[in-house]
């Protein structure tokens, strides 16, 4: 057989090991997501404000914060992790856990959401942007009450995206003692050579992942109306 069902423990970690890291890994997610889509779209309006099309250019503010974002997106995750660790340390009082992993994932998400976010606020209709001026609306106006709720349908496309790509993310934080699914993957399923504890974890994985785009297109077509 291509699975050897007698030497699986699946049914018996199942209440005490999977579903507590299936609770850790949606945490883990969703702070660091929370986190990273506040910081993000501070960032992400900086960005489309001092752009060269901007609202209000400033080429000196833009280069530099756009340096900043594009350098820490260079990293991958999993060595981003170990090299902030002590700023992790210093936050939280721990490098390894559920909330130290949140440091460094809040971290990487920021600079994926604020380049989601300036890209759709920049697709907005320069002519609704210039309709507004002429009604005398300010630049925090604009910001909004035009760009906001324009690119809105955009933005929830971008999030959900970036939440299918951090849930990945978090499997990974897992290898390095963050805990979650990736860790019992890893430490039940693959050290242990139980298969079918290692694929049950994929498939949990699977549907996690169809949950969070059939949430993210639901509200997609609630915002497009």
């Amino acid at each position: 057989m291509f699975f050897d069902l007698s030497s699986t423990r699946l049914l018996e970690y199942l209440p005490k090991i999977i579903l507590p890291a299936v609770v850790s890994t949606l945490q883990m997610l969703f702070f660091s997501m929370l986190f990273g889509f506040i910081i993000g779209t501070l960032v992400a309006i900086l960005l489309v404000m001092t752009s060269p099309y901007g609202l209000k250019p400033n080429k000196k503010i833009y280069n530099t914060v756009s340096f900043i974002v594009n350098m820490i997106r260079s990293f991958p995750v999993i060595i981003l992790i170990v090299a902030i660790s002590p700023i992790t340390r210093a936050l939280v009082g721990t490098s390894i856990g559920e909330e130290a992993a949140i440091v460094p994932l809040t971290l990487a998400a920021f600079p994926v959401i604020a380049r989601y976010m300036e890209a759709s606020l920049q697709e907005v209709d320069t002519n609704v942007i210039l309709a507004a001026r002429s009604f005398g609306a300010s630049n925090t106006q604009i910001m909004l009450k035009v760009l906001f709720p324009e690119a809105l349908p955009s933005i929830v496309s971008g999030l959900t995206t970036t939440a299918i790509l951090f849930l990945a993310s978090t499997t990974l934080a897992g290898a390095v003692g963050a805990g979650g699914l990736g860790a019992v993957a890893l430490t039940f399923g693959y050290q242990r050579f139980d298969d079918v504890m290692m694929y049950a974890i994929v498939v949990i994985l699977f549907i996690m992942v169809l949950a969070i785009q059939g949430i993210g297109e639901l509200i997609y077509r609630r915002v497009k109306k």
